[in-house]
């Protein structure tokens, strides 16, 4: 039989590849590994939202499905919280609830450009938002990794990069994989160029709970002509720690919810129910949790600088923030994902390579630093030192 050759042409899933270099092995008599490599909550969900699920799941309205847009009162908590976050406006029926922030990405792409279409992602890349637009046939067309800027994109650059085939522009943030937190000022110049060249600019905010809150992020909801514009994504999976109950959320506008509807209910009807109990109780309930657990992560995260501040571990601290550091490693001309094999077979550490996010990256890595106690922190340091002086 023949596959779908824009499949064929896809990359395998990185994270089982790093997998692969540390699976079989027994660390007994060694140092344990630390594992920097995929992005998963290093503790579980609160304690009073695993009772509720608990209860939940006893319930055989739990068992069915769900509106395709997603349980009402979510989508009206979900609106009231954006709303009151940004300081705008979203409606109910502005929201679809989905099965996980990937499938929002999924949804919201298969919305916006058909095979043939240009969308813009900046380099380097979250892996799956390439790997969905190389199986949908449609181009990805790089905007160029800016170490200069913190790894914070140039929307001037993005100008220059826009055809009559542009359908879309994508930016992360805080950003998967650099931990970059762009300024308001810089996402307000990327919308203004999206909306005078009339192209979406979709806007994934999967880690936005992971910085201060009190601190503006952007005010893009303030417009009322953001439907015509923004399409923003979102996931509880991180903020509530509940990744394998898949449930996220996309907000648009009425032509992009149209869309997105008939997607949803032809993939999967709906998103999971008990997925979709989960996060309603965490938006009603669990915030408290949610600040100590973005106080601890803001320790994770000053033990890590402070090791790069000393400036003596060989790597350089290019960005860092919410759940990830982007650094340069020491090997002029060693590809990222030799030195990132060399780091998990001989100090049992492992991090992905910046090759895994999109082209000219060989010179970096990724290091998952939320996966890591701050109290443990120094061990990576040494193991990152103890590697640079071979």
């Amino acid at each position: 039989m023949q596959l779908n050759p824009h499949l064929a042409r896809t990359f395998e899933p990185p994270i089982a590849e790093a997998r692969a270099w540390v699976d079989g092995r027994d660390f007994a008599g060694e140092a344990p590994l630390l594992d920097l490599a995929q992005a998963v909550p290093s503790y579980p969900p609160p304690a009073s939202l695993r009772a509720h699920l608990a209860a939940r799941a006893d319930l055989f309205e739990t068992a069915q499905y769900t509106p395709i847009t997603g349980l009402p009162a979510l989508r009206d908590a979900l609106a009231a919280h954006m709303s009151d976050f940004y300081g705008g406006r979203i409606a109910p029926d502005q929201v679809m609830i989905s099965a996980g922030c990937n499938q929002a990405f999924c949804l919201a792409m298969m919305a916006l450009a058909a095979s043939g279409d240009e969308v813009i992602l900046p380099v380097p890349y979250y892996f799956n938002h390439q790997m969905w637009l190389d199986m949908s046939g449609v181009r990805a067309v790089h905007l160029p990794f800016r170490a200069d800027r913190a790894g914070v994109p140039d929307p001037d650059e993005a100008a220059r990069l826009i055809t009559p085939k542009t359908r879309a522009l994508v930016l992360v943030t805080p950003n998967n994989p650099t931990g970059a937190v762009y300024p308001p000022e810089v996402i307000a110049a990327f919308y203004d160029l999206c909306r005078r060249h009339r192209i979406a600019l979709v806007l994934d905010e999967t880690y936005k709970d992971f910085l201060d809150p009190a601190v503006a992020r952007h005010g893009l909801f303030s417009d009322p002509h953001w439907p015509d514009t923004l399409v923003q994504l979102y996931s509880f999976s991180k903020v509530f720690s509940l990744t394998g109950y898949r449930v996220g959320s996309l907000i648009g506008g009425p032509a992009v919810m149209a869309a997105v509807t008939k997607v949803m209910d032809t993939v999967s009807i709906c998103a999971p129910h008990i997925g979709q109990a989960a996060a309603l109780h965490g938006l009603d309930h669990a915030w408290d949790w949610v600040a100590a657990k973005r106080a601890e992560l803001a320790e994770r995260r000053a033990a890590l600088s402070a090791l790069f501040a000393a400036n003596d571990l060989g790597y350089e601290l290019i960005s860092a923030g919410a759940y990830f550091a982007y650094v340069r490693h020491p090997f002029s001309g060693t590809p990222g994902r030799a030195v990132a094999e060399r780091l998990a077979a001989e100090h049992n550490l492992l991090c992905l390579p910046g090759a895994f996010f999109g082209p000219g990256q060989d010179a970096c890595l990724r290091l998952a630093y939320a996966n890591m106690p701050a109290t443990e922190m120094a061990a990576v340091g040494d193991r990152l030192r103890a590697s640079a002086d071979r």
